[in-house]
């Protein structure tokens, strides 16, 4: 799954493809914002961890990983 993260004062966003379903991210970040904790802690599929504070999110989008298809086909 893609996620979307918009920080503050920061010309771009960070993107990350995540194992962690949909629910599991939503309730991240609803924590986050809702003081229970200081720090965004999601963990990419390659098992990295992205911290993001709290105070300084902008937006998260949460979606599906588009497939990129390869090659001519009929449209």
């Amino acid at each position: 799954m893609e996620v979307k993260i918009g920080v503050q004062h920061a010309n771009r966003e960070l993107v990350l493809e995540s194992e962690q379903s949909p629910e599991e991210v939503e309730k991240a970040v609803a924590d986050a914002l809702a003081g229970k904790s200081n720090l965004l802690q999601l963990t990419d599929e390659k098992g990295r961890k992205v911290l993001i504070p709290a105070d300084r999110l902008a937006y998260v989008e949460i979606g599906e990983v588009s497939i990129r298809k390869v090659g001519f086909g009929a449209i």
